[in-house]
């Protein structure tokens, strides 16, 4: 792939890398975003909630809907004095453009407009609608970003047939991953009773650590289910286990146990608990859990949606996609409840949150080129 900087794509990133929109402040990037697509036609509606900034952007009212959706916001830099170059001040070298957010993800929002630019220019009357779905808050607690743009249009009866993340997915090379799925996250916080008492009388106390024992001990060992062909089986996996006062002559009154499933499509969240609740029970525990469901799995299998991102891909770099279901979650899980065929793409994630994060120059434009092949599949067939 060969590009020089000078580029729509590349131009638009390094404005975006310039605003320094720590989680969940926006600093100007939706506006900046609107202003580029306001001459297209678009329709905007900010659905701004708890401090976060959202904004829907819609280009006409047919199906299909193919939407992009994305996030302005970064995490922190950590020590500036850490980077090579200033983090909010977009600085080209040795090929790669430096900045926070340049492959987390604001070359992709780049990629997204001047895709969208080029794509309405050459198919004004095109099929379908364009879309865009983004949040300040998805590097944050993400309970005011994209959920809360999804519960309104669904509030609305209004759904999406194809929706395009823009996350850093490609590993070595641009395009060759794809994530079209993504585990669901569920956590307990298991609270397991004892009584408290001095270790050499434990006749008058009752230790929930050994009591707890033969339990973690099952949990660990269950196969919760087999996968697919596209998830590997569900994990239970502890996190942190505590207990105690500190002293090594007194039983512990209680035992805290942080745990989490990251569980395949082939299980639900319901039967993960039920099943626990179970074996808990069985050993005689006197427990108390609470539960917090992070995130639903999702999948997008073979579809229309795949089939042209990766030939998108093949046609604009000549790489063979591999679809992926690993990694955590992303605003992917809130989308894929309105919208049939969610998958995410984007630069490569080798440096993403780390200091001196960064993105290859001659992938920049080629990022925009693969983008607007897949409107032109998806909106444009006849003009291929």
């Amino acid at each position: 792939m060969t590009s020089t900087p000078q580029t729509a794509t590349f131009a638009l990133a390094c404005d975006l890398i310039a605003r320094s929109s720590v989680t969940p402040e926006d600093a100007g990037c939706l506006e900046l975003i609107a202003e580029r697509l306001a001459p297209l036609g678009f329709h905007f509606e900010r659905i701004d909630t708890g401090g976060v900034s959202n904004l829907w952007a819609r280009r006409g009212t047919a199906a299909p809907i193919l939407c992009f959706a994305g996030h302005t916001d970064v995490v922190p830099t950590g020590p500036e004095s850490a980077w090579q170059t200033r983090p909010f001040e977009p600085t080209v070298r040795e090929g790669y453009l430096y900045g926070r957010g340049a492959a987390d993800m604001k070359t992709s929002l780049a990629a997204f407009v001047t895709s969208i630019e080029r794509f309405v220019a050459a198919n004004p009357d095109h099929e379908g609608s364009i879309a865009l779905l983004l949040t300040s808050d998805e590097e944050g607690i993400a309970t005011h970003g994209t959920v809360k743009v999804v519960e309104a249009l669904a509030g609305r009866g209004e759904r999406l047939d194809y929706c395009i993340v823009g996350e850093p997915t490609s590993v070595n090379t641009l395009g060759d991953t794809i994530k079209n799925g993504r585990r669901g996250s569920l956590s307990g916080t298991l609270r397991v009773k004892g009584v408290q008492g001095h270790v050499a009388y434990p006749q008058l106390a009752r230790n929930p650590i050994h009591e707890f024992a033969p339990a973690l001990a099952e949990l660990a060992s269950i196969r919760w289910d087999e996968g697919n062909e596209f998830f590997p089986p569900t994990t239970w996996q502890v996190s942190n286990i505590h207990a105690g006062t500190g002293a090594n002559n007194v039983i512990p009154g209680v035992c805290e146990v942080l745990f989490n499933f990251r569980f395949a499509s082939v299980s639900t969240a319901n039967e993960l608990k039920r099943r626990t609740h179970e074996i808990l029970d069985r050993h005689g525990l006197d427990y108390e859990l609470d539960w917090h469901l992070s995130g639903k799995p999702f999948l997008t299998g073979r579809g229309k949606l795949v089939a042209a991102l990766t030939d998108a891909i093949r046609d604009t770099v000549g790489v063979e996609t591999e679809l992926s279901t690993s990694g955590g979650t992303s605003d992917g899980r809130f989308i894929a409840d309105i919208c049939s065929e969610v998958v995410e793409f984007g630069p490569v994630n080798a440096t993403i949150h780390k200091v001196d994060e960064r993105v290859a120059v001659d992938a920049i434009e080629p990022l925009s080129t693969i983008y607007e092949g897949t409107l032109r599949t998806l909106l444009a067939p006849n003009r291929k």
